[in-house]
């Protein structure tokens, strides 16, 4: 069986550690806080919501919450984002997806300030992420990445493949791979032949939603394998790879739940100080 890449685990050492670096700033003044615009009553979205409040919460950093209607308009959120924007006490705000279909998500991310966004989604953030000049990352990316390191898996010169261009995983988990120097294919609906490209692939990542997508046949021996995908099948969660075909063949592999899910909540932790600490000239 591959080596299981324990992402619960590696969560967790870095909230302690993420601690520690919240006690330090706050005994120098500086109060982390982030704002969630969350709009409507997805029930996902609130589950994820109160899993971020908990472990902020426990880091010591505040999270306040903006909840509101599903028929809130599109300039309502707007005129609240600006508000945060000018607000100095706040290092940084998100806006909780998915939107109601009245709202352009791509408008309001022209409007939050570049220096405050968690998500890293702002086109200038999304821009510095394939410049390679960034300050702030998507946090699954920037989890992913950690993951890999913390198993001392090399990206340099490896074929990575990435199933899914969404915003939030796919480009910018391409992105951070190619600053390591791995050679990046993304695979998505209109890819012809996706088989080919992943029987010769040394890592894959995949993040569409799709559940056991990904089987023992479909990936070359010894592989690296990341699964991004959450997904609910007779009541159980389970990822866009088949866990129990997949892992005697893999290299690696991340378990569903306890692999990428966790690390998503602690990076975004992570970024909130990051953007707190860039915003008081302590880079």
């Amino acid at each position: 069986m591959g080596t299981i890449l324990d992402g619960k685990a590696l969560a967790k050492l870095k909230a302690d550690k993420l601690k520690e670096k919240v006690k330090i700033l706050k005994e120098k003044g500086i109060n982390p806080l982030f704002c969630v615009i969350n709009i409507g009553e997805n029930p996902a979205s609130q589950v994820y919501i109160r899993s971020k409040g908990r472990l902020a919460k426990k880091i010591g950093i505040e999270q306040k919450l903006y909840q509101l209607p599903t028929n809130t308009q599109e300039s309502e959120v707007a005129e609240l984002i600006k508000k945060l924007n000018a607000d100095p006490s706040v290092d940084g705000m998100m806006i909780q997806l998915p939107v109601p279909e009245q709202i352009n998500i791509t408008n309001l991310m022209e409007i939050i300030d570049p220096s405050k966004d968690v998500d890293g989604l702002t086109p200038a953030n999304s821009g510095r992420l394939w410049q390679g000049h960034h300050f702030v990352e998507p946090a699954t990316p920037d989890g992913i990445i950690a993951l890999i390191d913390h198993y001392q898996i090399d990206l340099e010169g490896k074929n990575v493949v990435v199933i899914g261009r969404s915003d939030i995983v796919g480009k910018p988990i391409a992105a951070l791979a190619l600053e390591r120097n791995a050679t990046v294919t993304i695979l998505h609906s209109k890819t012809q032949n996706p088989e080919f490209y992943l029987k010769h692939a040394d890592v894959i990542i995949s993040a569409v939603g799709q559940a056991n997508l990904i089987k023992a046949d479909m990936i070359k021996e010894g592989a690296v394998i990341v699964d991004v995908g959450i997904n609910h099948v007779d009541g159980h969660l389970v990822g866009d790879v088949d866990f129990d075909d997949v892992k005697n063949k893999a290299g690696w592999i991340t378990p569903v739940p306890g692999g990428v899910g966790p690390l998503t909540v602690e990076f975004l932790m992570e970024q909130v100080v990051k953007l707190a600490r860039r915003r008081n000239d302590r880079k």
